[in-house]
């Protein structure tokens, strides 16, 4: 089931999500989940562990279909407030999505693999139902800032102590794994310790920079492929056969 947010930690994290000194931090994590994800206006796409919304509004401002899923009711609540009525939001997990295969256009799971259970079954499902693309948000692991969170996880009662970080490296073998030898792209953002500021935010949107694998926010996408299911058809003999003469029986032979 993974660690599911609680009324604190949804208002804690809501805090932290709006903070002014993440506003250009959470400006390149979303620009990077659009550049990557190159979603067309007018298509679907399902957000799993969509939290406190804060990532549903770029992808409306892209002009999708927007449907969001989170096991708290406590951030769907909060997400509520963000969103109104503009995003179809559901309870559910992330390891058992409650939509038919390709539902969506696209899914996209921003930091929700460091929280579930069973991260290779999350990505599973989002390729389940999604038919074209799928976007993976990460704390990169092997950053200097998923250093610092990690060890404040441990010292602190910080929602970090529930997380598992992973590195772009662990992500690409997983995804292979997962879903066989699929295109997958990647960069990332955020390549200091303290949050950049506007003339390092420009800086940070080059592609040579987010080609570095230890900023602290890595996005991947995945290009779904389409899966054939082989089926075995039985072939249907028929018991006359027809001649110029007439139509005769078709007898079994027999040795003599």
């Amino acid at each position: 089931m993974g660690y599911i947010f609680d009324f604190k930690d949804a208002l804690a994290y809501e805090k932290w999500c709006w903070d002014r000194s993440r506003k250009v931090v959470s400006g390149l994590e979303r620009r990077l989940m659009i550049d990557l994800l190159r979603p067309v206006a007018g298509e679907s796409i399902l957000d799993i562990g969509c939290g406190t919304g804060l990532n549903l509004i770029p992808l409306l401002d892209a002009g999708l279909d927007v449907t969001g899923i989170d096991p708290s009711p406590y951030m769907l609540d909060i997400t509520r407030n963000t969103v109104k009525h503009r995003v179809d939001l559901h309870r559910g997990f992330a390891e058992d999505l409650p939509f038919d295969d390709n539902s969506f256009t696209y899914a996209c799971l921003n930091t929700t693999l460091e929280f579930v259970e069973d991260p290779q079954k999350a990505l599973e499902e989002a390729s389940r139902v999604a038919k074209d693309r799928v976007f993976v948000g990460i704390l990169n692991r092997y950053a200097l800032k998923g250093l610092q969170l990690r060890v404040k996880g441990k010292l602190f009662n910080t929602i970090y102590k529930h997380a598992r970080f992973f590195s772009i490296w662990e992500l690409k073998n997983m995804i292979r794994s997962t879903l066989g030898d699929v295109p997958v792209s990647w960069r990332t953002v955020c390549q200091l310790m303290t949050p950049p500021g506007k003339v390092m935010g420009r800086i940070e949107r080059y592609h040579l920079v987010q080609r570095c694998p230890f900023g602290a926010f890595a996005g991947i996408v995945v290009t779904l492929m389409p899966k054939y299911r082989m089926r075995t058809m039985g072939l249907k003999l028929e018991n006359t056969f027809s001649s110029a003469a007439g139509n005769f029986p078709c007898k079994a032979l027999h040795p003599n």
